[in-house]
């Protein structure tokens, strides 16, 4: 079903209509060399409540699933969905947002394939206040860590680093995130932090567009297969660090299961 904007429609109690960003993204590493890059691409902002409905034809271009995010899946009974497992994830920690909205920025599958580097949740309760926001990271190894920030307004929330992201960086350190909730345009900036100096910024900037048909059919002759190529750039600059003699830190023998860090 088609809403005036796009896929399906906006609720009551502040929901939101589902919106894409066309985004551009920069990763700058200061040490133990200076590098750049950035990359083109596009990601959805919706509501957990009123995830999108696509035209059944359209749905491999964009297919949002409950087990790409959060690693507990809801107790028995509960239907396994991506607000079910948010919900569920929240109540670990002592936080019922039951009759509250839950918005996200991630990406969607596409062609079957999802790559979500980085997906902010932000979670207000039934008065429509933000609570909580929820920083998801995930690696190229599959490995995925949940970071519980409060609501900092336009000051960043810090957090420990705990999920080996990286070859070429240590599990050490502390990220600062920088996440307002989005409006016309999205920015998101995480620094990692040593010895109170950034030793890598990444940032996440874009506009806001509609999500209709003609949109997401637009954005995959600008930015086909989104996941997968986004995934193997930070695969190039990983070679491309490693032939700079950057220094390889060796990963945990044991595949990484999610962790939850708080303040």
């Amino acid at each position: 079903m088609l809403g005036e904007n796009g896929f399906g429609r906006s609720g009551d109690g502040g929901a939101a209509a589902p919106a894409i960003y066309r985004t551009r993204i920069t990763h700058v590493r200061r040490a133990p060399v200076h590098h750049y890059f950035e990359q083109r691409g596009y990601c959805w902002y919706v509501d957990l409540d009123q995830l999108p409905r696509l035209p059944r034809w359209l749905r491999p271009f964009a297919r949002f699933e409950a087990v790409d995010h959060f690693s507990a899946a809801p107790r028995d009974g509960v239907p396994d969905t991506l607000r079910n497992r948010a919900d569920e994830f929240l109540a670990s920690r002592g936080i019922d947002m039951r009759g509250g909205t839950i918005t996200a920025l991630l990406q969607a599958r596409v062609l079957g394939y999802v790559f979500n580097p980085i997906s902010i949740f932000w979670c207000h309760d039934a008065h429509g206040v933000l609570r909580h926001v929820i920083a998801e990271v995930h690696s190229v190894y599959g490995g995925r860590h949940t970071y519980l920030l409060p609501p900092t307004g336009d000051a960043p929330a810090a957090v420990k680093k705990a999920l080996y992201v990286s070859p070429f960086n240590e599990v050490d350190g502390y990220y600062l995130v920088e996440a307002p909730r989005p409006g016309d345009t999205v920015d998101v900036r995480i620094s990692l932090h040593r010895e109170h100096l950034p030793a890598f910024v990444a940032t996440l900037q874009g506009e806001r567009r509609g999500a209709g048909v003609a949109q997401l059919l637009a954005l995959q002759l600008v930015a086909p297969l989104a996941p997968l190529m986004g995934a193997l750039w930070i695969r190039l600059q990983g070679v491309t660090l490693w032939a700079r003699r950057v220094p390889v830190v060796p990963r945990e023998p044991v595949a990484q299961k999610e962790r939850v860090s708080h303040l």
